[in-house]
């Protein structure tokens, strides 16, 4: 990455690196907690729910899962249009702060053996106020990455949001790995889990730092100087980009599906449905998750050569025709095959991923373009993203079907196949309105 100045406007000090690195802090520390969160459920379920059945209690923690993001369109609602309204720059930071805060107290609550049914109220709590935060993470982040980069590398410059955020996940997924190879079960139960929530907060004040010297977008800056900001960004967003958020949101349902379905719940499926070892399960996390933070930046970049539309395409098509033969691999109780199986689904994500961004920021001219993107985002992400490890595991237990998630998997890429056909115009390269 060189250092050039992106933009034509930006800031002479302002270099690739550095906006790179603060917008993708934040989602550094936003995807590292809800990663922890999937691959550690097990040991969530044992710490936070009654003794019993095993299964309830994994639902159930995957429904506390769930709130956090029922919450994030309301985030969403708040901070995408404050971004517009204040600059992004400002809520980049107030973001990553609540974020981190609140994925720390995750590892210092009490436990239900300790306080009872308080320990899962409390855990609802801080996932809350972190699914009410991360309604303006994404929106902003990627505003931020795509109004400093240069028209002709608007995919690679957005793809990094994503980039980041599986590198969270991996960071995630191969410390619960070697946490529980060094501890073992017992000890990663008793207390071990809590190590790594505990990060969240060095992590958080190090993102905190990068954002608060970081200056805002030169197509903020040029609001501002012609006093064009939005007034009341909310109602121009629905007034001037209504059919546009809905486009957006029909795009965001395989995303929601697919990532919230390889991130969380799949540790969880490897070990209770298909019987891999916990060792075993974080291996093929960890490694699916590592290549697909490494392609995605290639796909956005591929995105900028031959078009948004194509990669988003190829995509939602490969997921409709190879999820089922990649959970028949996963299911063959080999862990090389376990691992394949979820390297096929990752590299459909990120090629996916490599384009979504830059799209979605397409969609909507700079006046309203962070709460355009928040409202629709959140709210498919929310219905989508948060429901689908508690629709995976409980399609597995109503249907007896160890393959049954790869149909909702499916059926959400037709959804956005048909999205990206009818609603998506192609405009890599060229300046949005």
């Amino acid at each position: 990455m060189s250092e050039q100045t992106l933009g034509t406007s930006a800031p002479a000090t302002v270099s690739p690196r550095k906006v790179v690195f603060a917008a993708g802090a934040g989602h550094f520390v936003e995807w590292f907690d809800v990663g922890l969160y999937g691959t550690l459920s097990a040991f969530i379920a044992d710490n936070f729910f009654a003794d019993g059945d095993a299964t309830a209690a994994l639902l159930s923690t995957f429904a506390v899962f769930a709130a956090g993001f029922v919450i994030r369109p309301l985030g969403g609602l708040f901070f995408g249009p404050l971004a517009d309204r204040i600059g992004r720059q400002r809520v980049l930071a107030i973001v990553v702060l609540a974020t981190s805060l609140s994925t720390f107290a995750i590892g210092v609550l009490p436990t239900h053996q300790a306080v009872g049914t308080l320990a899962p109220l409390l855990l609802v709590l801080a996932r809350l106020v972190q699914g009410f935060a991360a309604g303006g993470e994404t929106s902003s982040a990627v505003t931020v990455l795509y109004e400093f980069a240069p028209p002709n590398r608007r995919g690679y410059y957005t793809s990094f949001s994503n980039t980041f955020g599986f590198a969270a996940f991996v960071v995630g997924s191969g410390l619960a790995l070697l946490l529980t190879a060094t501890l073992g079960d017992a000890t990663m139960s008793a207390w071990g889990w809590r190590l790594p929530f505990l990060l969240a907060l060095p992590l958080g004040l190090a993102g905190l730092y990068l954002r608060t010297r970081l200056t805002d977008t030169p197509e903020f800056h040029d609001l501002e100087r012609t006093g064009q900001v939005a007034e009341s960004p909310l109602r121009d967003s629905f007034r001037t980009g209504g059919r546009a958020m809905l486009v957006l949101a029909g795009l965001v349902v395989v995303k929601g599906v697919a990532h919230w379905t390889l991130q969380t719940f799949m540790p969880s499926y490897l070990q209770k449905t298909l019987h891999f070892s916990k060792i075993e399960s974080f291996v093929a996390a960890t490694v699916c998750l590592a290549v697909v933070a490494a392609a995605v930046p290639v796909a956005g970049a591929l995105s900028d050569r031959i078009g948004r539309k194509p990669l988003l395409i190829a995509s939602t098509v490969g997921f409709v025709v190879l999820t089922w033969p990649a959970l028949v691999l996963m299911s063959l109780g080999n862990p090389v095959l376990a691992v394949v199986g979820m390297v096929v689904l990752g590299l459909l994500i990120a090629a996916y991923d490599g384009a979504a961004g830059a799209a979605m920021a397409e969609l909507f001219p700079p006046r309203i373009r962070s709460g355009a993107i928040a409202i629709p985002y959140n709210i498919a992400v929310s219905l989508f993203g948060g429901t689908a490890p508690y629709i995976a595991t409980w399609l597995v237990a109503a249907t007896g079907y160890k393959l049954s998630p790869a149909f909702y998997i499916m059926l959400a890429a037709v959804i956005t196949l048909v999205t990206v056909l009818r609603g998506i115009r192609e405009t890599a390269g060229l300046r949005a309105r």
